[in-house]
Protein backbone atom coordinates (compact mmCIF):
# COMPACT_ATOMS: atom_id res chain seq x y z
CA UNK A 1 0.00 0.00 0.00
CA UNK A 2 2.82 2.37 0.87
CA UNK A 3 4.60 1.57 -2.41
CA UNK A 4 1.45 2.41 -4.39
CA UNK A 5 1.01 5.72 -2.53
CA UNK A 6 4.67 6.54 -3.16
CA UNK A 7 4.31 5.82 -6.87
CA UNK A 8 1.28 8.10 -7.27
CA UNK A 9 3.08 11.37 -6.37
CA UNK A 10 5.90 10.46 -8.72
CA UNK A 11 3.40 9.84 -11.51
CA UNK A 12 1.68 13.17 -10.83
CA UNK A 13 5.02 14.98 -10.82
CA UNK A 14 6.03 13.31 -14.08
CA UNK A 15 2.69 14.28 -15.62
CA UNK A 16 3.10 17.88 -14.52
CA UNK A 17 6.64 17.91 -15.85
CA UNK A 18 5.51 16.51 -19.19
CA UNK A 19 2.76 19.13 -19.40
CA UNK A 20 5.29 21.89 -18.71
CA UNK A 21 7.62 20.53 -21.38
CA UNK A 22 4.78 20.37 -23.89
CA UNK A 23 3.73 23.92 -23.05
CA UNK A 24 7.27 25.19 -23.48
CA UNK A 25 7.64 23.25 -26.72
CA UNK A 26 4.39 24.73 -28.04
CA UNK A 27 5.38 28.28 -27.13
CA UNK A 28 8.83 27.74 -28.65
CA UNK A 29 7.27 26.42 -31.86
CA UNK A 30 4.91 29.40 -32.04
CA UNK A 31 7.81 31.81 -31.45
CA UNK A 32 9.92 30.10 -34.12
CA UNK A 33 7.06 30.22 -36.62
CA UNK A 34 6.33 33.88 -35.87
CA UNK A 35 9.96 34.95 -36.34
CA UNK A 36 10.21 32.90 -39.54
CA UNK A 37 7.08 34.53 -40.92
CA UNK A 38 8.45 37.96 -40.05
CA UNK A 39 11.71 37.20 -41.87
CA UNK A 40 9.90 35.84 -44.91
CA UNK A 41 7.58 38.84 -44.89
CA UNK A 42 10.57 41.16 -45.31
CA UNK A 43 11.74 39.13 -48.31
CA UNK A 44 8.23 39.15 -49.78
CA UNK A 45 7.93 42.92 -49.41
CA UNK A 46 11.36 43.44 -50.96
CA UNK A 47 10.52 41.12 -53.82
CA UNK A 48 7.14 42.78 -54.31
CA UNK A 49 8.73 46.21 -54.51
CA UNK A 50 11.29 44.98 -57.05
CA UNK A 51 8.65 43.26 -59.19
CA UNK A 52 6.34 46.30 -59.16
CA UNK A 53 9.21 48.59 -60.13
CA UNK A 54 10.26 46.32 -62.98
CA UNK A 55 6.66 46.05 -64.22
CA UNK A 56 6.17 49.81 -64.09
CA UNK A 57 9.52 50.56 -65.71
CA UNK A 58 9.22 47.96 -68.47
CA UNK A 59 7.55 50.20 -71.12
CA UNK A 60 10.38 52.75 -70.87
CA UNK A 61 13.14 50.16 -70.65
CA UNK A 62 11.78 48.22 -73.60
CA UNK A 63 11.49 51.40 -75.69
CA UNK A 64 14.85 52.99 -74.92
CA UNK A 65 16.90 49.94 -73.99
CA UNK A 66 20.48 50.51 -72.85
CA UNK A 67 20.32 54.05 -74.25
CA UNK A 68 18.22 54.99 -71.23
CA UNK A 69 21.31 54.60 -69.04
CA UNK A 70 23.72 56.61 -71.18
CA UNK A 71 21.55 59.45 -72.45
CA UNK A 72 21.06 62.72 -70.58
CA UNK A 73 18.14 63.83 -72.74
CA UNK A 74 14.95 64.50 -70.79
CA UNK A 75 12.18 65.88 -73.00
CA UNK A 76 8.58 65.14 -71.95
CA UNK A 77 7.24 66.80 -75.13
CA UNK A 78 8.94 64.35 -77.50
CA UNK A 79 8.92 61.55 -74.87
CA UNK A 80 12.67 61.12 -75.11
CA UNK A 81 14.13 60.25 -71.72
CA UNK A 82 17.54 59.31 -70.38
CA UNK A 83 18.75 58.61 -66.84
CA UNK A 84 22.42 59.57 -67.08
CA UNK A 85 22.07 63.05 -65.58
CA UNK A 86 20.05 61.93 -62.51
CA UNK A 87 22.40 58.97 -61.95
CA UNK A 88 25.41 61.27 -62.16
CA UNK A 89 23.92 63.78 -59.73
CA UNK A 90 22.90 61.08 -57.27
CA UNK A 91 26.32 59.43 -57.16
CA UNK A 92 28.34 62.66 -57.11
CA UNK A 93 26.35 64.37 -54.36
CA UNK A 94 26.34 61.24 -52.19
CA UNK A 95 30.06 60.67 -52.69
CA UNK A 96 31.01 64.26 -51.83
CA UNK A 97 28.76 64.27 -48.78
CA UNK A 98 30.33 61.07 -47.48
CA UNK A 99 33.86 62.38 -48.10
CA UNK A 100 33.00 65.43 -46.00
CA UNK A 101 30.89 63.80 -43.29
CA UNK A 102 33.02 60.73 -42.50
CA UNK A 103 36.18 62.45 -41.20
CA UNK A 104 34.15 65.08 -39.35
CA UNK A 105 31.86 62.46 -37.81
CA UNK A 106 34.73 60.24 -36.72
CA UNK A 107 36.53 63.28 -35.33
CA UNK A 108 33.48 64.28 -33.27
CA UNK A 109 33.14 60.71 -31.99
CA UNK A 110 36.82 60.63 -30.98
CA UNK A 111 36.43 63.94 -29.19
CA UNK A 112 33.33 62.80 -27.30
CA UNK A 113 34.84 59.47 -26.19
CA UNK A 114 38.48 60.37 -25.61
CA UNK A 115 38.98 64.12 -25.16
CA UNK A 116 35.75 65.84 -24.18
CA UNK A 117 35.32 66.83 -20.50
CA UNK A 118 32.73 64.60 -18.91
CA UNK A 119 30.19 67.38 -18.12
CA UNK A 120 30.10 68.35 -21.82
CA UNK A 121 29.77 64.87 -23.30
CA UNK A 122 26.05 64.49 -22.82
CA UNK A 123 25.02 67.99 -24.05
CA UNK A 124 27.18 67.73 -27.16
CA UNK A 125 26.01 64.18 -27.83
CA UNK A 126 22.37 65.22 -27.54
CA UNK A 127 22.97 68.20 -29.83
CA UNK A 128 24.48 65.93 -32.49
CA UNK A 129 21.59 63.48 -32.22
CA UNK A 130 19.05 66.31 -32.51
CA UNK A 131 20.42 67.04 -35.99
CA UNK A 132 19.08 63.65 -37.08
CA UNK A 133 15.59 64.58 -35.90
CA UNK A 134 15.26 67.71 -38.02
CA UNK A 135 12.92 67.08 -40.99
CA UNK A 136 14.61 67.10 -44.36
CA UNK A 137 12.32 69.84 -45.67
CA UNK A 138 13.68 72.14 -42.95
CA UNK A 139 17.18 71.49 -44.21
CA UNK A 140 15.95 72.28 -47.70
CA UNK A 141 14.34 75.58 -46.73
CA UNK A 142 17.40 76.60 -44.72
CA UNK A 143 19.67 75.62 -47.58
CA UNK A 144 17.68 77.55 -50.19
CA UNK A 145 17.12 80.80 -48.30
CA UNK A 146 20.21 81.03 -46.07
CA UNK A 147 22.98 78.62 -47.02
CA UNK A 148 22.81 78.99 -50.83
CA UNK A 149 22.93 82.84 -50.77
CA UNK A 150 25.88 82.65 -48.37
CA UNK A 151 27.74 80.32 -50.75
CA UNK A 152 26.83 82.50 -53.74
CA UNK A 153 28.23 85.70 -52.26
CA UNK A 154 31.25 84.42 -50.34
CA UNK A 155 32.45 80.83 -50.77
CA UNK A 156 31.87 80.22 -54.48
CA UNK A 157 33.49 83.45 -55.74
CA UNK A 158 36.47 82.74 -53.47
CA UNK A 159 36.88 79.22 -54.83
CA UNK A 160 36.49 80.41 -58.43
CA UNK A 161 39.27 82.97 -57.98
CA UNK A 162 41.44 80.58 -55.94
CA UNK A 163 41.47 77.77 -58.51
CA UNK A 164 41.33 79.93 -61.65
CA UNK A 165 43.94 78.63 -64.09
CA UNK A 166 44.78 75.54 -62.02
CA UNK A 167 44.63 72.47 -64.28
CA UNK A 168 41.79 70.15 -63.33
CA UNK A 169 40.54 72.17 -60.38
CA UNK A 170 39.60 75.20 -62.47
CA UNK A 171 37.00 73.06 -64.25
CA UNK A 172 35.53 71.75 -61.02
CA UNK A 173 35.14 75.24 -59.58
CA UNK A 174 34.20 77.16 -62.72
CA UNK A 175 31.19 79.09 -63.89
CA UNK A 176 28.98 81.74 -62.36
CA UNK A 177 28.24 81.39 -58.64
CA UNK A 178 24.62 80.28 -58.73
CA UNK A 179 24.49 79.39 -55.04
CA UNK A 180 22.49 76.26 -55.79
CA UNK A 181 24.00 73.24 -57.49
CA UNK A 182 25.88 70.00 -56.90
CA UNK A 183 28.21 71.33 -54.22
CA UNK A 184 25.44 73.00 -52.24
CA UNK A 185 23.32 69.85 -52.20
CA UNK A 186 26.36 67.76 -51.25
CA UNK A 187 27.10 70.06 -48.30
CA UNK A 188 23.48 69.86 -47.15
CA UNK A 189 23.62 66.07 -47.41
CA UNK A 190 26.85 66.03 -45.43
CA UNK A 191 25.15 67.92 -42.61
CA UNK A 192 22.20 65.52 -42.72
CA UNK A 193 24.22 62.28 -42.61
CA UNK A 194 26.72 63.60 -40.07
CA UNK A 195 24.65 62.75 -36.95
CA UNK A 196 24.10 59.16 -38.13
CA UNK A 197 27.80 58.54 -38.68
CA UNK A 198 28.75 60.32 -35.46
CA UNK A 199 26.22 58.53 -33.26
CA UNK A 200 27.05 55.05 -34.53
CA UNK A 201 30.79 55.68 -34.39
CA UNK A 202 30.53 57.02 -30.84
CA UNK A 203 28.49 54.00 -29.74
CA UNK A 204 31.00 51.53 -31.17
CA UNK A 205 33.89 53.50 -29.65
CA UNK A 206 32.20 53.08 -26.26
CA UNK A 207 32.34 49.30 -26.69
CA UNK A 208 36.15 49.24 -26.67
CA UNK A 209 37.23 47.54 -23.40
CA UNK A 210 38.83 50.01 -21.04
CA UNK A 211 41.64 47.57 -20.29
CA UNK A 212 42.88 47.82 -23.88
CA UNK A 213 43.11 51.59 -23.80
CA UNK A 214 44.56 51.65 -20.28
CA UNK A 215 47.21 49.15 -21.32
CA UNK A 216 48.16 51.31 -24.28
CA UNK A 217 48.34 54.41 -22.12
CA UNK A 218 50.37 52.42 -19.60
CA UNK A 219 53.16 51.74 -22.10
CA UNK A 220 53.36 55.42 -23.02
CA UNK A 221 51.04 55.75 -26.02
CA UNK A 222 49.51 59.13 -26.75
CA UNK A 223 45.80 59.69 -27.30
CA UNK A 224 46.36 59.75 -31.06
CA UNK A 225 48.25 56.46 -30.94
CA UNK A 226 45.59 54.82 -28.77
CA UNK A 227 42.88 56.00 -31.15
CA UNK A 228 44.73 54.95 -34.29
CA UNK A 229 46.14 51.64 -33.10
CA UNK A 230 43.54 50.43 -30.60
CA UNK A 231 40.14 52.11 -30.88
CA UNK A 232 39.73 52.33 -34.66
CA UNK A 233 41.04 48.81 -35.46
CA UNK A 234 38.80 47.35 -32.75
CA UNK A 235 35.68 49.10 -34.09
CA UNK A 236 36.31 49.32 -37.83
CA UNK A 237 33.41 47.01 -38.67
CA UNK A 238 30.99 49.23 -36.74
CA UNK A 239 32.46 52.37 -38.31
CA UNK A 240 31.95 50.90 -41.76
CA UNK A 241 28.34 50.11 -40.87
CA UNK A 242 27.75 53.71 -39.83
CA UNK A 243 29.30 55.01 -43.04
CA UNK A 244 27.08 52.74 -45.12
CA UNK A 245 24.01 53.88 -43.21
CA UNK A 246 24.92 57.49 -43.94
CA UNK A 247 25.55 56.66 -47.59
CA UNK A 248 22.14 55.03 -47.88
CA UNK A 249 20.55 58.16 -46.43
CA UNK A 250 22.49 60.37 -48.85
CA UNK A 251 21.50 58.32 -51.89
CA UNK A 252 17.80 58.41 -51.13
CA UNK A 253 17.36 61.93 -49.75
CA UNK A 254 14.68 63.83 -51.66
CA UNK A 255 13.26 67.06 -50.30
CA UNK A 256 16.42 68.80 -49.11
CA UNK A 257 18.22 68.02 -52.36
CA UNK A 258 15.24 69.11 -54.46
CA UNK A 259 15.37 72.58 -52.90
CA UNK A 260 19.05 73.31 -53.53
CA UNK A 261 20.35 71.26 -56.47
CA UNK A 262 18.78 73.34 -59.24
CA UNK A 263 16.89 70.46 -60.95
CA UNK A 264 18.64 70.71 -64.33
CA UNK A 265 18.85 67.59 -66.50
CA UNK A 266 22.39 68.05 -67.70
CA UNK A 267 25.88 67.01 -66.71
CA UNK A 268 28.50 69.68 -66.08
CA UNK A 269 32.10 69.37 -64.93
CA UNK A 270 31.60 72.25 -62.51
CA UNK A 271 30.41 71.53 -58.99
CA UNK A 272 28.66 74.91 -58.97
CA UNK A 273 26.37 74.03 -61.89
CA UNK A 274 22.73 73.08 -61.32
CA UNK A 275 22.01 69.37 -61.64
CA UNK A 276 19.46 66.81 -60.52
CA UNK A 277 19.24 63.47 -58.74
CA UNK A 278 16.99 60.46 -59.18
CA UNK A 279 14.87 61.22 -56.13
CA UNK A 280 14.62 64.93 -56.96
CA UNK A 281 13.50 64.17 -60.51
CA UNK A 282 10.79 61.80 -59.31
CA UNK A 283 9.56 64.25 -56.67
CA UNK A 284 9.45 67.16 -59.11
CA UNK A 285 7.79 65.48 -62.07
CA UNK A 286 5.70 62.54 -60.93
CA UNK A 287 2.53 64.61 -60.55
CA UNK A 288 3.03 66.06 -64.04
CA UNK A 289 3.59 62.73 -65.81
CA UNK A 290 0.58 62.37 -68.12
CA UNK A 291 1.77 59.67 -70.52
CA UNK A 292 2.66 56.02 -70.17
CA UNK A 293 6.27 56.46 -71.26
CA UNK A 294 6.74 59.53 -69.06
CA UNK A 295 5.41 57.73 -65.98
CA UNK A 296 7.31 54.58 -66.85
CA UNK A 297 10.55 56.55 -67.18
CA UNK A 298 10.12 57.98 -63.70
CA UNK A 299 9.42 54.51 -62.32
CA UNK A 300 12.54 53.31 -64.16
CA UNK A 301 14.52 55.97 -62.32
CA UNK A 302 13.15 54.59 -59.06
CA UNK A 303 14.17 51.09 -60.11
CA UNK A 304 17.69 52.33 -60.89
CA UNK A 305 17.93 53.97 -57.47
CA UNK A 306 16.78 50.68 -55.93
CA UNK A 307 19.49 48.79 -57.84
CA UNK A 308 22.21 51.33 -57.02
CA UNK A 309 21.39 51.25 -53.32
CA UNK A 310 21.23 47.45 -53.32
CA UNK A 311 24.60 47.14 -55.07
CA UNK A 312 26.29 49.62 -52.73
CA UNK A 313 24.92 47.91 -49.63
CA UNK A 314 25.91 44.49 -51.01
CA UNK A 315 29.41 45.80 -51.67
CA UNK A 316 29.55 47.20 -48.15
CA UNK A 317 28.43 43.88 -46.71
CA UNK A 318 31.12 42.09 -48.70
CA UNK A 319 33.73 44.50 -47.37
CA UNK A 320 32.53 43.93 -43.81
CA UNK A 321 32.76 40.16 -44.22
CA UNK A 322 36.31 40.47 -45.53
CA UNK A 323 37.25 42.69 -42.62
CA UNK A 324 35.75 40.23 -40.15
CA UNK A 325 37.56 37.29 -41.75
CA UNK A 326 40.85 39.17 -41.75
CA UNK A 327 40.33 40.18 -38.13
CA UNK A 328 39.50 36.61 -37.17
CA UNK A 329 42.55 35.34 -39.02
Amino acid sequence: MSSVSAAMPRSAAATARDATVRRFALSDAVFRAATRIAALLVLLILGGVAISLVAGAWPALSKFGAAFLVSQSWNPVTENFGALAPIYGTIVTAAISILIAVPIGIGIAIFLTELCPRPLRRPIGIAVELLAGIPSIIYGIWGLFIFAPFLQTTVQPFLINLFHGVPGLSGLFAGPPYGIGLLTSALILAIMVLPFITSITKDVFDTVPSVLKESAYGIGCTTWEVTRRVVIPYTRVGIMGGVMLGLGRALGETMAVTFVIGNAHRISASLFAPATTISATIANEFTEADGEIYTSSLIALGFLLFVITFLILALARTMLLRIEKRTGA
